[in-house]
């Protein structure tokens, strides 16, 4: 199986400060559902792994998550892609969860999920918690320079991010060019 795990906000959708709290708010980024379609027709199963600490906050209600979630999924498979899953935590950063980036929790549900070793599975993401989650799994962690990809970089340092792309379009490209995980 080749998988590949994508953060949510800031990888495949415009992120917000103030959180994506309604279906309106759910914008994609530039190509990242041409990026997801690609790597579905290449034969890939995309995952996605979010936080999404407005609900344990109540900013937004599961329900509300829900209802954004199925708004990208719609969108992906209108542009030819497919999500085959969502992993959240919904938890606030002080709940002290397992499952909050970048604790590994969400990581090793998607491995025993699909009942495979995550270890060399690309896992893309903005944020330096998203590369930590995926280095303590053993996965492959990718930094894309949108959403908050430059803040992460410039905190991590060139050294601390040996693969980097400017977005998901770009990332999904050297992927199916690669051919393998």
């Amino acid at each position: 199986m080749k998988l590949v795990v994508l953060d949510r906000d800031g990888v495949i959708n415009r992120d917000s400060p103030d959180f994506i709290r309604t279906v309106a708010d759910w914008e994609p980024l530039p190509g990242s559902l041409a990026a997801i379609a690609a790597l579905t027709t290449a034969g890939w199963t995309i995952v996605v792994a979010s936080n999404q600490s407005g609900v344990g906050r109540g900013l937004l209600t599961a329900e509300e998550l829900e209802r954004i979630n199925a708004r990208m999924r719609a969108a992906v498979e209108q542009a030819g892609g497919r999500i085959d899953s969502i992993f959240v935590c919904p938890h606030a950063p002080e709940d002290g969860c397992d499952c909050r980036k970048p604790e590994p929790g969400l990581l090793i549900r998607i491995g025993a999920h699909y009942g495979e070793s995550l270890r060399g599975v690309p896992a893309i993401g903005d944020s330096a918690r998203d590369l930590q989650a995926a280095q303590r799994v053993g996965a492959r962690p990718i930094l894309v320079l949108t959403g908050n990809g430059h803040r992460a970089l410039a905190a991590l340092g060139e050294a601390g991010v040996p693969e980097r792309y400017p977005d998901l379009a770009a990332a999904a490209a050297a992927l199916m060019r690669e051919g393998r995980h």
